[in-house]
């Protein structure tokens, strides 16, 4: 026999009530939704995991999942009272700039993540964060050292240095370290992160005294160097700065080859160089983020549980990416709320942050203040020299 469900009749007067009070709930939820807290949340990441620097790409992912596993294996992100999952979102920018925007923009509209963390190269991070700034996302770039990553932008931030203090540090160990007076650069005109460099260090090298006696360039994705590299030799150049990505090992090699044997000079976009394609590189110095060799005893723990998930030691990619998901769920967790707005306001006003790659302190803008470290490759692995302090 079905079960016959009793019928009943509002009057007028409670029918009204009964609607307006649905109505005070809907409006109230419409309200408040942005601010309260999710059972989980996505945050977007961005990486060269195909393209030129495919090496940058794994060390992002691999960084990124390490740091998401570990807070959902403790239960999840505090935040307020709840405890939330996290769910990555990852898009291949292949290092290339439209490709980089691309995924921004689905990110972003399709994905509805709160942050994104990335893109890694600053000629894919710039263009990135013009679109992460009008859609009003944070965003967090670990490895772009260009300031116009960050330049007039309030929600785009960056855990590494950036390229001015990097070209002071790299044109200062040149005379300091190396007893080098007459320099020569080469590096890619395309790219903003190879040009910028190469001018400021022309500048410091300069004002400090000693003379860059060749200042030659190259377009993305040129395989032969020999005209620029004989223009080097006869200009009686001592030392060859190349501020460029995996075409160093190229361009080493061929000055190899036509017996430019001076001592050459790197910039942090050497980290992104294949362990198995150091050899060319080897006595070699480079500016970067970190070392895993002088981490703190904290950092130390990441060095050991990355190294027992992937079976290598993490590269300054992977440590500034982990940087930036720590930073990002402190803030995340310190401000209660998970919407993109307390996010930026979190990070905004954090001030200071310990991490893997040392202490970032921000004074009013997305660019922390920080130590950058001189690394030598000897017997192909990579290994500290000396602390340069900003």
């Amino acid at each position: 026999m079905k079960r016959q469900i009793p019928q009943f009749k509002l009057s007028r007067p409670v029918m009204r009530r009964a609607i307006l009070l649905s109505l005070s709930i809907l409006l109230l939820a419409g309200c408040t939704g942005q601010e309260a807290v999710e059972d989980a949340v996505e945050i977007g990441v961005i990486a060269p995991i195909t393209g030129s620097i495919p090496v940058v790409g794994q060390s992002t992912v691999n960084a990124a999942n390490l740091a998401v596993k570990e807070i959902n294996d403790a239960g999840g992100l505090q935040v307020g009272d709840q405890q939330i999952q996290v769910t990555l979102v990852i898009e291949d920018d292949k290092d290339q700039t439209g490709a980089a925007v691309s995924a921004a923009q689905k990110l972003i509209n399709q994905d509805n993540v709160v942050a994104i963390i990335g893109p890694q190269a600053s000629r894919n991070a710039i263009p990135a964060a013009t679109i992460a700034e009008n859609a009003h996302v944070p965003m967090i770039s670990p490895w772009s050292t260009n300031p116009d990553t960050t330049s007039g932008k309030q929600y785009v931030f960056r855990a590494a240095f950036i390229d001015p203090f990097q070209g002071r540090v790299l044109a200062r160990f040149t005379i300091e370290n190396l007893g080098v007076t007459k320099a020569a650069v080469l590096y890619d005109e395309a790219s903003a992160y190879n040009r910028d460099i190469a001018e400021i260090y022309k500048q410091v090298m300069e004002e400090a005294g000693g003379n860059v006696v060749a200042f030659e360039t190259y377009t993305t994705g040129e395989e032969d160097f020999s005209k620029q590299l004989a223009a080097i030799q006869e200009s009686g150049a001592e030392l060859l700065f190349l501020p460029n990505y995996g075409e160093v090992v190229m361009q080493v090699q061929q000055a190899h080859k036509m017996g430019l044997d001076i001592p050459m000079l790197g910039s942090d976009s050497w980290g992104s160089i294949a362990p198995e394609d150091r050899a060319a590189l080897e006595g070699y110095y480079f500016s970067t983020h970190y070392a895993p060799d002088i981490v703190s005893e904290a950092a130390q723990t990441f060095v050991q549980t990355y190294q027992d998930a992937y079976g290598e030691v993490p590269d300054d990619v992977a440590a500034l990416t982990y940087d930036a998901f720590k930073m990002l769920f402190q803030v995340m967790a310190t401000q209660g709320k998970t919407d993109a707005e307390s996010i930026r306001n979190g990070l905004n006003s954090i001030g200071s942050y310990n991490g893997v790659t040392g202490t970032m302190e921000y004074q009013g803008t997305g660019d922390p203040v920080k130590s950058a470290v001189i690394l030598q490759i000897v017997n192909g692995e990579l290994k500290f020299y000396e602390i340069a302090n900003p």
